[in-house]
């Protein structure tokens, strides 16, 4: 299994939007975070994403087929951000998430430190981000009665 990362351009916007939506509609049915929720975007809303100057987008392929994006922000003093990343329903719990960051720190070597954010309530996504050494920053921030985003920090 073989996973890249292909910088992503506008044409590209509706593909990521599909994926984006298939991969996130679940969270928004559990959650019901209709302002938030990545599945509830537009696909304009994708395209300035990708068109974004201090942000880097990729699409994830596994194997040649487009399984995901990512995102990536660089802030100040080599400090960079790990913003949306999601993998199709059919493709999580592969180990494509892991080979991603991998993949992303090599690319952005350069970093002094991580950052992301994740739901709380989402125990894999946590696991997997406390096993690729994040550290959780101890900040939370309530989206509704449901979901609360826990904030991570990882030293490079």
């Amino acid at each position: 299994m073989e996973v890249k990362l292909i910088k992503a351009q506008a044409e590209d916007a509706a593909a990521i939007h599909a994926m984006q939506t298939q991969a996130f509609l679940p969270l928004l049915e559990k959650y019901q975070d209709h302002d938030t929720n990545p599945a509830n975007e537009t696909v304009e809303r994708t395209v300035e994403r990708i068109n974004q100057a201090h942000a880097d987008k990729y699409i994830i392929s596994c194997s040649g087929v487009a399984v995901g994006a990512v995102r990536v922000t660089e802030k100040e003093n080599k400090k960079y951000r790990v913003g949306r990343i999601f993998i199709t329903p059919e493709h999580q719990g592969k180990g494509i998430a892991q080979q991603v960051f991998a993949l992303i720190e090599q690319i952005y070597a350069d970093a002094k430190s991580w950052e992301l954010d994740t739901i709380m309530q989402e125990a894999r996504n946590c696991y997997l981000y406390e096993k690729l050494g994040y550290k959780r920053t101890g900040e939370t921030h309530e989206i509704n009665d449901k979901l609360t985003l826990c904030f991570y920090e990882k030293e490079a």
